[in-house]
C-alpha cells in the first residue's frame, strides 16, 4: 500500500449502524511505519466539528442466518485505545474475531494519534474531549447504541462517557433528538486505568514494587520501551511472545503517538471519574493476570465502583488484544456479549416484535 488508508465508500445498509454519506478520499500517511489492513477491513475518516479528521477503521459483522437475523440485532462495538497506540491494535486480532462472530466493528484513533489529525496544543484533549469526540461520531454514524471497549487509558475515557450519558435531550439545542453523549447498549473496560487515575498504581509500586515502578516509568514516562525490546516486551507483552512480533509492534507503537493523550497532572487532579447515573447500565471489567502496568488492586477498585465481579484472564499481558494469548481475552467478552444482547432481545419482545 502506497498509503495507511485509501478510503472506499461502503455501501452499507441503514439498519448496519453506518451512514453512507461520507466522501471518498485518499490521504498521505501520517505514520511512517505502514500498518495494511485485512481482507474486509476499511479506513474511513470522520470529520469532528473543530474540522479534525479522526481515523477510524471498519469491519463488518458477518450475516447471522435467517433465523439468527429474526431473533437478534447485535450492538455495534466502539473500540477506544490507550496511550502509545491507535485503531491498528484492534485491527489485528480482534476487529475479525468479533466482526466473525456477526458484530460490526469500528475503531478509533483518538486525536494526535495513528492517523488522525492532531489539535494545535501539547496535548492530545482531556477525558471530556475526547469523550466528546467518541460521541460524536456515534451521534452522526452509529444508528443502534453500541458497546464501548476500552483499553487501559482508553477505559478512563470509556468510564467518563458512560458517567456523562444524558437520557434526556439537551434543553435549548438545535435538535430535540441530540444529546451530550448518545446513549450505549454497554461498556467493556480491559486493563484499564481505574477510576481514580494511575496516581494509587505508582504509588503501590513504588512501596511493594519499587523495580517494577522503576522500569514502568522508564518505559513509559520516559519512553524507553521505544528503544528497548526487551523493557518493551516486558512493559506490554507475556513472556512467550515472539521477539520478531515484539519489534514490530513497538515500531508501530513508537509511531502510534504523535503528542501525549492528557496531561496527566491535570488529568490526575479532575479524578475520580463520576458515578454511573443509571445503575442498571451494563459494564465487564477484564484484566489480565501478567499485567505490568494495571496490578490487581486497580482492577479490583474498578469491580467496586461499578459493583460488578472482574474477570482476570490468566497467561495474557496489558496488551491483552495483541498479546499472543488475544484469544482468552477476546473469548470471555464476547460470551458477555452474546448474553447481553439475547437480555436486550427478550426486553424488545415485551415492549414490541423485534
Amino acid at each position: 500500500m502506497a498509503t495507511l488508508c485509501t478510503l472506499i465508500l461502503p455501501k452499507f445498509p441503514q439498519s448496519r449502524g453506518i451512514s453512507t454519506t461520507r466522501a471518498v478520499l485518499t490521504r498521505d500517511s501520517k505514520m511512517k511505519v505502514p500498518y495494511e489492513l485485512k481482507q474486509g477491513q476499511s479506513c474511513l475518516f470522520h470529520k469532528l466539528p473543530s474540522g479534525l479528521n479522526m481515523e477510524v477503521l471498519f469491519q463488518r459483522g458477518s450475516d447471522p442466518d435467517e433465523e439468527q437475523k429474526r431473533s437478534t440485532r447485535n450492538p455495534p462495538l466502539v473500540f477506544v485505545h490507550g496511550s502509545f497506540h491507535a485503531a491498528w491494535c484492534w485491527a489485528e486480532h480482534w476487529l475479525p474475531f468479533f466482526s466473525q462472530n456477526g458484530y460490526d466493528c469500528y475503531a478509533l484513533s483518538l486525536l494526535g494519534q495513528g492517523e488522525s489529525d492532531s489539535p494545535a496544543a501539547a496535548v492530545a484533549g482531556t477525558l471530556e474531549t475526547h469523550a466528546g469526540d467518541i460521541a460524536d461520531f456515534i451521534h452522526k454514524e452509529i444508528k443502534l447504541p453500541p458497546v464501548l471497549l476500552g483499553h487501559s487509558f482508553g477505559g478512563l475515557i470509556v468510564q467518563y462517557y458512560i458517567a456523562n450519558i444524558r437520557r434526556e435531550a439537551v434543553k435549548g439545542s438545535d435538535s430535540e433528538k441530540k444529546s451530550l453523549f448518545p446513549n450505549l447498549s454497554g461498556a467493556v473496560l480491559v486493563c484499564l486505568v481505574p477510576p481514580s487515575g494511575n496516581s494509587g498504581l505508582v504509588w503501590r509500586y513504588l512501596f511493594s514494587k519499587p523495580l517494577a515502578a522503576f522500569k514502568v516509568t522508564r518505559s513509559l514516562a520516559a519512553k524507553a520501551f521505544q528503544t528497548s525490546l526487551p523493557l518493551c516486551k516486558e512493559t506490554f507483552f507475556s513472556a512467550g511472545m515472539e521477539d520478531q512480533l515484539v519489534a514490530r509492534y513497538q515500531e508501530l507503537m513508537t509511531e502510534s503517538s504523535r503528542m501525549p493523550l492528557f496531561d496527566l497532572r491535570k488529568l490526575n487532579a479532575s479524578l475520580p471519574v463520576p458515578r454511573l447515573e443509571d445503575p442498571a447500565f451494563k459494564v465487564l471489567v477484564v484484566g489480565a493476570k501478567d499485567d505490568f502496568i494495571v496490578d490487581m488492586e486497580g482492577l479490583n477498585e474498578t469491580g467496586r465502583f461499578y459493583g460488578v465481579p472482574t474477570v482476570c484472564i490468566e497467561g495474557v499481558a496489558h496488551d491483552i488484544m495483541i498479546d499472543c494469548s488475544w484469544r482468552k481475552g477476546a473469548q470471555p467478552i464476547l460470551s458477555w456479549l452474546n448474553s447481553l444482547n439475547k437480555a436486550g432481545t427478550q426486553i424488545c419482545r415485551k415492549i414490541a416484535p423485534c
